[in-house]
């Protein structure tokens, strides 16, 4: 059986994608192509598989929400801890002797200080 030729048009992403799949492939971007309708006919024809269920889905993102609020939580109370340490040591090595309430002001200034600069960053 011969193979019949086609004229395939890409969108420049889609030709960026494709050549970057070659490249990691080691492949040219022609024999990718192929690849790609060959894999995209077996998709149609034997489907992606079990169907989907949204609810699943929804379940699976809130349950990592979760874990994502929690690491939050513990990060913050890492951060806040670390300032704490950093303080402490700060000032046993200056040999100041501040009072724990002039340290915890020192602590709470550092944390808000650690916060507002990755808020920073953020945007």
């Amino acid at each position: 059986m011969s193979a019949r030729a086609q004229t395939v048009r890409l969108s420049p992403a889609q030709h960026r994608i494709l050549a970057e799949f070659a490249r990691q492939r080691g492949l040219s971007e022609y024999a990718m192509l192929a690849r790609v309708v060959d894999q995209g006919l077996i998709a149609l024809v034997q489907g992606t598989g079990s169907a989907i269920d949204t609810r699943e889905i929804v379940t699976e993102l809130a349950a990592v929400g979760t874990h994502v609020i929690d690491l939050e939580h513990m990060l913050d109370r890492t951060l806040f801890t670390a300032c704490a340490a950093y303080c402490y040591a700060r000032s046993a090595a200056s040999g100041a002797g501040k009072s724990d309430e002039v340290l915890t002001q020192e602590i709470h200034a550092a944390y808000d200080r650690q916060r507002r600069l990755a808020q920073e960053h953020r945007s």
